[in-house]
Parts: C-alpha cells; sequence; structure tokens
C-alpha cells in the first residue's frame, strides 16, 4: 500500500503562514493525483487542492485560491501546501490523500489512501 505521513501543522495568527508536507511511500507516483482536503467537525471533508505528479498541473477550491499553492518534489515523493493569509475559517484537519485513476479530484471518494491528518488552528 501506499504510506502518506503528514507534517507542518501548528497554530498561527490569522494573516500567517504555514507549510504543510505530505511524504509518501510504497509506490511510484507518476499517475497518480495527490490532493489536501481538510474537516471540521460536524462537517463534510472538503477539497482543497490537488496536483497530478505527472504534469505538475494543479486544481483548488475557490476559497482558497490565490492563498495556497501545492506544489510537489519529484526526488523526495513529497508534496507541500503553502497556506499564505489564512483565516480562522481555515482552521481545520487537513488530510493527504492520492489517487491511481486521475478521476474527480475534488471528490474525496475517489482518493484510495490517506495520512492520518495534522491540525491547523488559526486564530483571530
Amino acid at each position: 500500500q501506499v504510506q502518506l505521513v503528514e507534517s507542518g501543522g501548528g497554530l498561527v495568527q490569522a494573516g500567517g503562514s504555514l507549510r504543510l508536507s505530505c511524504a509518501a511511500s510504497g509506490r511510484a507516483f507518476s499517475s497518480y493525483a495527490l490532493g489536501w482536503f481538510r474537516q471540521t467537525p460536524g462537517k463534510e471533508r472538503e477539497f482543497v487542492a490537488a496536483i497530478v505528479w505527472s504534469d505538475d498541473s494543479t486544481y483548488y477550491a475557490d476559497s482558497v485560491k490565490g492563498r495556497f499553492t501545492i506544489s510537489r518534489d519529484n526526488a523526495k515523493n513529497t508534496v507541500y501546501l503553502q497556506m499564505n493569509s489564512l483565516k480562522p475559517e481555515d482552521t481545520a484537519v487537513y488530510y493527504c490523500a492520492a489517487q491511481p485513476r486521475l478521476g474527480a479530484l475534488r471528490a474525496p471518494n475517489v482518493y484510495d489512501y490517506w495520512g492520518q491528518g495534522t491540525q491547523v488552528t488559526v486564530s483571530s
């Protein structure tokens, strides 16, 4: 199986920045999409951003466009989420996920592999 390990979460004031990392192992990722999702208690898991490994194309939720950037390091099999201009509404557990079929990139159920999540808390 694919193993995904997130890191980089923490507590930050509104307007600040964090960079999340997701280190992947166990498979080659040339045909995969890697995504970031987030979830707050009482709400459904929400798409944040995705990257297609083969061509480095990126996709974002409207709520984070212009503030968040997803990128990859092919040599390290690592995907990053740079989060700038953070808002209290961004507070959530952030999950890294992977899918091999390049399906609907915004749908959580399409992703086969998930990390354990990392907490991001943004104070006002």
